[in-house]
């Protein structure tokens, strides 16, 4: 089959290797659409991936074609959206309901072959079905909601909240859908993407900016959340959260990426700093908020390239343009050309 492989950082080639095999209780999925994230940059700069090469993709979704010998619940022919989290099951944290905190963290695309190939093999327990009305490659979109829900678990917002978000991506945009649903009284946005913030403003932010400078809110906001991992922006955000508010680390930053805290400032004003990591519990709430139409996948999908153009859609991903990018293996394309008609079934 054809895939994506990160060979060593900064190298990646589009080549062909051996089809997956399933296990006893895998399935093997021919993909439909694979989502580009923060993570595959992270991976191809040397970064998450504990070995090298590796095949990318944890966002995906598509049909199955195989099953292994112990599988009963899913047949060949059904559409699936696939969690990619492998946790042990074994360790401490796995054993207190911790899994995305597992001491063996494994997941498809990062320590596992991924999405970014025809085939790729998983759990037949991570995978769940998708209902008729939903299109095979917008579900890809369900494991980042299924991050965000997660987001939105550690954060337990009171009802009321006034939420500021870092950075109008897709993950940032995934944030302020959730926040107007959980009862926030304003969804503020901050981004330097002129385009980026004319999105968030169509999806019904309140005030879109590219500094928090421009709103008017002296006291700050109580949710602040960082979709970005900029160490700017991170630090800025730190500054802006109220008296007795919450900010929340949800963007991936690098290894290396540093912020200043105030002590004092956080013991008198009773801030709370946490972060939100992957996935837990959260999947399966995730395919069953997108069937609803949670989220409109004609707006978050900007672009989709043929997986022989990965590298072209990873550097446009990487230059901040578009939404969601995502690569489509049976997509027939010029070479470099990305299609925004319509998607595979």
């Amino acid at each position: 089959m054809k895939a994506a492989v990160i060979t060593a950082p900064g190298k990646l080639e589009v080549t062909t290797v051996d089809d997956p095999a399933p296990g006893p209780r895998e399935v093997v999925v021919a993909v439909t659409a694979c989502g580009l994230c923060g993570t595959d940059l992270h991976i191809l700069q040397g970064e998450f991936a504990p070995k090298l090469p590796i095949i990318p993709g944890h966002e995906f979704a598509g049909e199955v074609v195989a099953t292994g010998r112990d599988v009963t619940e899913i047949a060949v022919g059904t559409r699936v959206a696939v969690d990619p989290s492998l946790p042990c099951h074994e360790c401490h944290y796995c054993r207190i309901g911790r899994e995305n905190l597992c001491e063996s963290f494994s997941a498809i695309g990062v320590t596992h072959a991924g999405a970014a190939a025809e085939f790729v093999s998983a759990p037949v327990a991570n995978c769940v079905p998708l209902p008729d009305h939903v299109r095979t490659a917008d579900a890809a979109l369900v494991e980042p909601l299924s991050c965000a829900v997660r987001g939105y678990d550690v954060l337990r917002s009171n009802l009321g909240a006034r939420v500021l978000i870092y950075g109008a991506g897709t993950m940032g945009l995934m944030m302020l859908e959730l926040a107007k649903r959980t009862g926030a009284v304003s969804a503020d946005v901050v981004d330097v993407n002129s385009s980026r913030l004319e999105t968030a403003r169509q999806l019904g932010c309140s005030v879109a900016a590219d500094t928090a400078d421009a709103f008017s809110r002296p006291r700050g906001w109580d949710v602040v959340i960082d979709a970005t991992g900029n160490a700017k922006a991170i630090q800025d955000g730190l500054g802006r959260v109220a008296k007795g508010g919450t900010y929340l680390q949800f963007g991936v930053a690098d290894y290396a990426t540093r912020a200043v805290i105030e002590p004092y400032k956080i013991y008198n004003h009773e801030i709370t700093i946490t972060g939100s990591m992957s996935v837990l519990h959260s999947f399966e709430r995730a395919a069953d908020l997108f069937a609803t139409g949670l989220i409109d996948p004609d707006i978050f999908i900007s672009d989709r390239y043929p997986l022989t153009d990965y590298a072209e859609a990873l550097a446009q991903f990487q230059a901040g343009q578009g939404r969601k990018i995502q690569v489509q293996p049976g997509l027939d394309s010029p070479h470099g050309t990305a299609q925004n008609g319509p998607r595979v079934p």
